[in-house]
C-alpha cells in the first residue's frame, strides 16, 4: 500500500515560526522607530532655537538693543524667516514654548529646559 501525502499548504510549526520571526523583527525594529522620531522633533526644535537667537540677534543690531535687553516675539518676528511663530513638534499644539529672553542669552524651549533631554541650543 502506498502512502500519498498532500503538501499543499504550510504546517502549522512551518506558519508559528514565520510568525515568531516577524515578531522578532518588529521587536527590534519598532524601539529605533520611536528613537529616530524622538530625535528628529529634538533636531527640529533646536533648528527653530537657531532661527529665534539668528533673528534677536538681528533686531538687536539693527534697532541697537543693549545686552541686558529683553526682548519678547513681537520684537523679532518680523526678522523670522517664516511668517508664522515656530512651535516646538513636541509642545502640545498652540501652546508657546519658546523664550526669546534677553539679547545676550541663547533662547530656551520652557516645556523641556530642566529635563535630561532638553532642547537647548549647543
Amino acid at each position: 500500500m502506498k502512502l500519498t501525502r498532500n503538501s499543499k499548504g504550510f504546517t502549522l510549526v512551518e506558519i508559528m515560526i514565520v510568525v515568531a520571526i516577524i515578531g522578532l523583527l518588529a521587536a527590534i525594529a519598532v524601539p529605533n522607530f520611536v528613537q529616530a522620531r524622538r530625535s528628529a522633533r529634538k533636531n527640529a526644535c533646536i533648528n527653530n532655537l537657531r532661527l529665534i537667537s539668528a533673528a534677536k540677534d538681528q533686531s538687536a543690531l539693527e534697532n541697537s538693543y543693549a545686552d541686558t535687553s529683553v526682548l519678547t516675539s513681537a520684537n523679532i518676528s518680523a526678522y523670522m524667516k517664516q511668517s508664522k511663530w515656530p512651535q516646538c513638534p513636541s509642545a502640545a499644539t498652540g501652546t508657546d514654548v519658546y523664550t526669546v529672553g534677553a539679547v545676550s542669552v541663547n533662547p530656551i524651549d520652557s516645556t523641556y529646559s530642566a529635563s535630561p533631554d532638553s532642547h537647548v541650543l549647543p
